[in-house]
């Protein structure tokens, strides 16, 4: 049984799916771009049987509040702080983290502000290394030289329908079990007005992920968290490299290259939750 809930952190209305027995250990979902929770409708119920999950929205997705950017500060730091103030809400004090595309930037940063409750990593398409940006990036990137009229309306492109859709439909293996019920619940909440404000706010900031790079490869380094590398192999958006790079940083770690794109959940939930299961059962 899955259940939808909101909790206020700071007047904010922070919408999260909740699975399983709390006895169990936490498992933090943390979505990506332009995703929601929604995104591990399929995996929430094939994990519950062996850890309570959390999946939150961030402030500006999906079903949580999406106060404007004068009434709140869209960088990466303030969101992570607010999934942590959710948690500590819901006092647990110590989670597995499944981080995905923008999910890896707020879950690194709570790892290096608590490094000890952190239990384990899942990365599914996230980086902590500038070899792990693929061409999407380059629309980031000239953000940040130049923010432009220009550039702003070649970065809003990352926004649209078709975009939305290409990073659903790219690189899959079988396209028939590719609902469009993702893409187009990514899209309904991209399109509300002010959205795309949010949106561009983050990726401004997005270049502060990239300087801490180096910081989350120290606390990978010094506090070696069991990882799993759950990877769409034919992701455009971030690259081989970016998965392979895990591996110089940890000891403990397993690589799986997964047949699929940008949102492998989409086809391979099971096979994703019975890693999970597999390569945690000595820490559950």
């Amino acid at each position: 049984m899955v259940l939808y809930k909101k909790a206020n952190i700071e007047g904010l209305d922070i919408f999260f799916r909740e699975a399983g027995y709390p006895s169990c250990p936490t498992m933090v979902l943390l979505h990506g771009f332009p995703s929601s929770s929604h995104m591990f409708r399929d995996l929430i119920p094939l994990l519950a049987d062996r850890f309570h999950v959390i999946a939150p929205d961030y402030p500006g997705f999906g079903n949580s509040s999406m106060p404007s950017t004068k009434e709140f500060s869209y960088t990466f730091e303030n969101l992570s702080l607010v999934i942590e103030k959710l948690l500590d809400k819901l006092c647990i004090p110590h989670f597995f983290l499944y981080v995905h595309d923008y999910g890896g930037p707020i879950g690194f940063r709570l790892a290096v502000r608590h490094p000890n409750r952190i239990l384990g990593f899942v990365i599914q398409n996230a980086v902590a290394d500038v070899k792990g940006l693929g061409q999407p990036f380059d629309l980031f990137k000239a953000l940040w030289v130049d923010p432009s009229p220009k550039t702003i309306a070649s970065f809003s492109a990352l926004t649209s329908f078709e975009f939305t859709k290409k990073q659903y439909l790219t690189g899959v293996c079988n396209p028939y079990l590719i609902s469009p019920d993702g893409y187009s619940m990514d899209q309904f909440f991209l399109d509300r007005p002010g959205n795309g404000e949010i949106q561009l706010a983050l990726g401004y900031d997005y270049l502060k992920n990239v300087e801490q790079y180096p910081v989350w490869q120290q606390y990978m380094r010094t506090y070696q968290p069991p990882t799993l590398v759950a990877w769409g192999k034919n992701d455009f958006i971030f690259t081989l490299e970016g998965a392979l790079a895990f591996s110089k940083h940890l000891s403990y770690i397993e690589t799986c290259f997964l047949c699929g794109g940008h949102f492998v959940l989409e086809e391979q939930s099971r096979h994703v939750s019975d890693l999970i299961k597999s390569f945690f059962a000595i820490h559950i």
